[in-house]
């Protein structure tokens, strides 16, 4: 089917969709009152879910909840995060409950109104929080009902826009449905998983200057402002989250902006996400929250280990601690090159390491190969 944005109009989100506030439910409660209804809240792992909960413990303690499919909004954290779920759920007070008039209500829409919102997710970046008023108040392009003469169905009594549109249900239903996709498979296995010695790794410094060795050229991007940049779909905006690999949002390419691909992006700033890296295989524009690292040695697959293995440094970052200020004092641990003899080769150059040791690309690459799914990267 073919998805001519161009052709949409706009509707405000209370016409479509009706907002209820969650209420706070603790972890402990959660612990304490086990079950199989499942508890949302502002994360955006694991599809927002924080755990299952007893379904008449909720109803008990009037907490806002729903037994239909829904869909919820992050209201904080990872604010503007959308996330569909099919058998209901309860939300805690950092979440909130999206739902259709029932009459019109299928999980294909859900699904389809979630993408649709989660473009405007950008507007809820810095810290800013999703309010009721804001967030019903916003506006989103849907595809609109026809005559059978391909002039827009026009609803007199203007229940969806000022203008009389109807949203195609049936459309976005469709479309949905007609979305094809084949099961995942792999040829790997565990056995095929390769056997390391972390106590024979070496230190590395990640960070690259001209007075240390280290592994990558690290830049700050270039986007001091996202609301200055123009809506296209060129090319990807980045910004400081962890998830959909940072991508915030398409945009028109502007040259000035643009980082190139093929480097490791490192979180320096932000909310919840500090710490953490993403790689980024195309062009992209990026904020100044980021930075990007950059090794000839660098593909997808060294990539997926070193960003594994520089994760674990997400720790030393919470409580407000800026990455930026530290990036050249953080140090991760290796497997190196070594000769036949089994010692290590040293580079005399010691661009990585001052005592020359160099990075066991090679093995890298081939671990993330033999895992399971590695075959299909």
């Amino acid at each position: 089917m073919n998805l001519d944005i161009s052709q949409w109009k706009e509707f405000k989100v209370s016409a479509i969709l009706t907002i209820h506030n969650g209420k706070g439910i603790t972890k402990e409660e959660i612990e304490e009152n086990k079950g199989n209804f499942t508890v949302v809240q502002s994360g955006e792992e694991n599809n927002g879910v924080l755990g299952k909960i007893n379904r008449n413990y909720c109803e008990t303690m009037k907490y806002t909840l729903s037994d239909k499919p829904c869909l919820t909004v992050a209201r904080s954290g990872s604010a503007g995060f959308v996330s569909f779920q099919i058998n209901g759920c309860v939300v805690g007070d950092s979440a909130k409950i999206l739902l259709l008039d029932e009459k019109i209500a299928s999980n294909e829409i859900y699904v389809f109104l979630q993408t649709v919102l989660s473009a405007n997710r950008f507007k809820y970046a810095y810290g800013r929080k999703v309010t009721e008023n804001k967030y019903m108040s916003d506006f989103i392009k849907l595809p609109i009902k026809h005559n059978e003469d391909g002039t827009p169905f026009i609803d007199s009594t203007k229940k969806y826009s000022e203008n009389g549109y109807v949203p195609d249900w049936q459309w976005m239903e469709n479309y949905i449905k007609s979305l094809h996709y084949k099961p995942l498979i792999t040829a790997n296995n565990k056995s095929d998983i390769l056997k390391f010695n972390v106590d024979e790794w070496k230190e590395f410094y990640i960070s690259r200057t001209p007075t240390q060795s280290g592994l990558f050229d690290i830049e700050t991007c270039k986007c001091g402002s996202a609301g200055n940049l123009d809506d296209g779909n060129d090319i990807n905006y980045i910004g400081a989250k962890k998830n959909d690999n940072g991508v915030m949002r398409k945009v028109a390419r502007e040259e000035s902006l643009v980082s190139k691909g093929n480097g490791i992006m490192f979180i320096c700033d932000g909310e919840g996400s500090v710490g953490y890296t993403n790689y980024m295989d195309e062009d992209f524009i990026g904020s100044t929250t980021t930075s990007i690292g950059y090794d000839e040695a660098l593909n997808p697959y060294v990539a997926l280990f070193l960003v594994s293995i520089l994760d674990k440094e997400k720790f030393k970052y919470s409580y407000g601690r800026k990455y930026r200020a530290h990036i050249n004092e953080v140090m991760i641990r290796l497997p190196i090159q070594k000769n036949m003899e089994g010692l290590p080769i040293i580079d005399n150059s010691k661009k990585y390491s001052k005592e020359g040791y160099l990075p066991d690309w090679t093995f890298m690459e081939n671990y993330i190969k033999a895992l399971p799914y590695g075959d299909r990267i």
